[in-house]
């Protein structure tokens, strides 16, 4: 990937457009902020403190992004009456390699942003990026996992077209419960 990649949500009567970019490190205090949230701490596979977890995080992102095996997207909402954008989420496309038919696909949202679809929409629209640019590459379906015990994952899994496949067992430590595996295929 040579150019920056920035995905646009069109805003919809009852929710504002999103922008997904690649993670900046002027998002790092955003990201901090954010993630003092105790319900995404349950969720989230690394939890960030303080501005120097908030900088390691962002590079590990850039650095999947320079690698392109792993394309996290900070997913950005316009604010009425101001010229900057809000943080709201996350999604990522990981584990992407040529040849190999699936990758997975992740995302949280900001607690100030949950409730108005802002995951389900940016996961299509990401959904929709990884098809078109690794289809040819042999992606074939996109996995998305969730505990059990994250109903909203579920119903965002859901509404994104990610249909139900497995029960999977739990992994500690970072995946410490039973968990279901949705699959969206290429062709769905």
């Amino acid at each position: 990937m040579s150019a920056p990649v920035v995905l646009q949500v069109a805003a919809s009567p009852v929710s504002p457009a999103l922008v997904l970019r690649p993670w900046r490190m002027e998002d790092v205090a955003a990201l901090v902020e954010v993630s003092q949230d105790r319900a995404l701490r349950q969720w989230a596979s690394s939890v960030v403190d303080d501005d120097a977890e908030g900088t390691r995080w962002v590079q590990a992102q850039q650095q999947g992004w320079g690698a392109g095996n792993r394309f996290g997207f900070a997913v950005l909402e316009a604010q009425p009456g101001s010229i900057r954008e809000q943080l709201v989420g996350n999604v990522v496309l990981k584990e992407v390699t040529s040849g190999k038919p699936a990758a997975e696909v992740g995302y949280w949202t900001a607690a100030h942003a949950r409730g108005r679809g802002v995951a389900s929409r940016a996961l299509e629209a990401l959904t929709s990026w990884a098809f078109d640019t690794f289809e040819a590459d042999g992606l074939e379906r996109l996995e998305l996992l969730h505990q059990v015990d994250n109903p909203a994952s579920c119903r965002v899994a859901q509404k994104s077209r990610y249909d139900f496949d497995t029960l999977l067992p739990a992994a500690p430590p970072s995946f410490p419960r039973e968990g279901h595996l949705h699959i969206r295929s290429a062709r769905a």
